[in-house]
């Protein structure tokens, strides 16, 4: 299959704002080429001896997105992207905002990305790639190893979003909870919650594809799903479904017929879906239940924080990570 490629060039300092921008157009798979210096930390998670040699980082970015869907009007959705960098450019600096249109191969999209991702570690937890060995990694003795291979579903683990979602999942989910982890994607959070002690994950995402690439990654942590062979010993700790608990009231109303109600729901996605989000997971929680929402361009905080407090949480925590926020909510009203 070939994909449609739009490349915007643009800033450094715009890369998010665009990336989120695209988001919210219904653009998925971006990609972000800079020449930013890597930091201590980046060349210490890369296990490589010899690193790329950078020319001088001069700002300047590309922001590229591939697009396989033959109805999807890629002219339209060009001029869509050039009214919002026009709208954009009034408050940030977005460079030239020069849009190139190329096509690429699925093979090339699917598989090239992977030289990029390698074992990096959140605190204690150790997040690697499925297809690097075990023991060409470095261990430390108290590490939480999660192997991951996103496939084509969002969620390596390395984005800001994530990591405030684990962050939050370590400080606020206690032994034996349930956790509803919404747009679940590759299902890392669900992984790490269930590596974390939670008793039962619940993983839902509007995309197929990343149902499956849940419950292999599931496989792949040694984690029991409702997949998995009835010959084998133990308690399920993850199922996951595709489903859209926004747009769907029959999926919503096949939900509220199973009468389940979480300890923890995690939702790392857009602000414009936490916003409705955040009344919508309500009859599936209990009162004192904790909502962890993610995925927040900070010039939307205020909104979010807005919709948790109208739709009756109590604010526990709000962490920032670069241009990105997470909230930490207890309902306290059912």
């Amino acid at each position: 299959m070939i994909w449609k490629k739009i490349t915007i060039e643009t800033t450094t300092e715009a890369v998010d704002m665009i990336s989120y921008t695209l988001g919210e157009l219904g653009v998925e798979g971006i990609q972000v080429e800079d020449k930013v210096p890597l930091s201590e930390e980046d060349k210490k998670a890369m296990f490589i001896d010899i690193l790329p040699e950078l020319p001088p980082d001069d700002g300047v970015a590309y922001v590229s997105c591939y697009i396989d869907d033959p109805e999807r009007d890629v002219d339209e959705l060009v001029g869509r992207i050039k009214d919002e960098l026009q709208d954009m450019a009034s408050y940030l600096d977005i460079g030239s905002g020069t849009i190139t249109l190329g096509e690429t191969d699925e093979k090339d999209w699917v598989n090239n990305w992977k030289e990029f991702f390698h074992p990096f570690w959140l605190d204690r937890i150790l997040i690697k790639p499925t297809w690097i060995p075990e023991e060409d990694v470095e261990r430390h003795p108290d590490d939480l190893m999660i192997e991951i291979d996103p496939g084509t579903a969002f969620g390596t683990g390395g984005h800001e979003t994530t990591k405030l979602c684990i962050q939050m999942l370590e400080t606020h989910m206690k032994n034996e909870q349930s956790v509803l982890d919404v747009g679940c994607g590759s299902g890392i959070l669900s992984i790490i919650a269930s590596k974390l002690g939670a008793g039962y994950v619940h993983g839902i995402d509007i995309d197929a594809l990343a149902v499956d690439a849940s419950y292999e990654n599931c496989r792949v942590n040694h984690i029991r799903t409702d997949r998995d062979d009835s010959d084998q010993s133990g308690p399920v700790q993850a199922a996951f479904e595709q489903g859209d608990m926004i747009g769907s009231e029959e999926y919503k109303q096949k939900l509220l017929a199973e009468h389940k109600k979480y300890d923890i729901i995690v939702a790392n996605i857009l602000a414009d879906v936490i916003i409705p989000l955040s009344e919508v997971v309500i009859p599936y929680m209990h009162q004192d239940s904790i909502f962890i929402s993610s995925g927040i361009i900070h010039t939307k905080a205020d909104a979010v924080r807005e919709a948790l407090l109208k739709n009756h949480y109590d604010i526990l925590e709000e962490r920032h990570m670069n241009d990105w926020v997470a909230f930490a909510a207890v309902l306290h009203q059912a």
